[in-house]
């Protein structure tokens, strides 16, 4: 599959990506990530390893599109959804330290 990374064209294929990333050692994930194999990868980290680019020359949006497109699952920031409010209720609740039934 042809893609452009950092306006760059890449022939990847499925085989390619699991090849290059055969007994490549995960970084610890923090943000967008790509499942290779059974192992979950920085998106940053599989881009690097796959163009040969540094990591700031590509958008982590540029390799999820490509890896997508190959088949791979992409997973967004963990924790990325901001938690949700308390109510004034559970506010005041949690200050008086007495439980509320909704």
């Amino acid at each position: 599959m042809r893609c452009v990374i950092a306006r760059f064209p890449f022939e990847l294929t499925r085989s390619g990506v699991l090849e290059a990333m055969k007994g490549v050692k995960p970084e610890p994930v923090t943000g967008e990530s790509v499942v290779i194999g059974r192992r979950e990868y920085p998106v940053k980290q599989v881009g690097a390893i796959i163009t040969r680019q540094d990591r700031r020359d590509f958008s982590a949006g540029e390799v999820i599109r490509a890896m997508v497109r190959l088949g791979f699952v992409c997973r967004t920031r963990p924790g990325a959804e901001p938690p949700a409010a308390a109510t004034p209720i559970q506010h005041a609740s949690s200050q008086l330290g007495t439980p509320t039934a909704l």
